[in-house]
């Protein structure tokens, strides 16, 4: 239904994790090298469960390379703590993709000057980020909860 991209995930656990909330909302998880971790890493699967062997995952050598394969007709959206424009401010579409920076140090900055106008942001007070995975939830829920079809 979406997907999400992480690029440059550092941590496992969160990788892991993420991966779950993927397989649970039907979502394909997208990793951009380089990887802090191997793909085979026990605390990756152990944070996945039993889940990670079914969890839709596509490796990518770079942004550019999936951006690419993706065409242009693909709505990317990149979360930050450098945007004012608040996620639940956007109208969701099915397959668009939640692209997400590393844990400590977020997106590229060359990733942001280059997409300007499709800046998210979580509003937060009294912390300067949260957990990616709790991040991705929040976002990748949020965009679930906007296809859902009134009864």
């Amino acid at each position: 239904m979406f997907n999400v991209v992480l690029v440059e995930p550092e941590i496992p656990p969160n990788t892991g994790n993420i991966g779950r909330l993927c397989l649970a909302t039907g979502s394909t998880l997208h990793l951009v090298k380089p990887l802090g971790f191997s793909i085979d890493d026990r605390a990756l699967k152990r944070a996945g469960l039993d889940y990670w062997k079914e969890v839709d995952v596509k490796l990518w050598n770079s942004f550019d390379q999936l951006r690419l394969e993706c065409g242009s007709r693909a709505r990317f959206f990149f979360l930050t703590t450098k945007s004012a424009r608040a996620y639940y401010d956007l109208k969701f579409l099915s397959g668009d993709f939640l692209v997400f920076g590393r844990e400590t140090k977020g997106l590229p900055e060359h990733l942001l000057a280059k997409h300007r106008e499709e800046l998210l942001t979580i509003p937060m007070r009294g912390t300067r980020s949260l957990n990616l995975a709790t991040a991705v939830g929040i976002v990748l829920f949020e965009a679930m909860r906007q296809q859902q079809r009134p009864a």
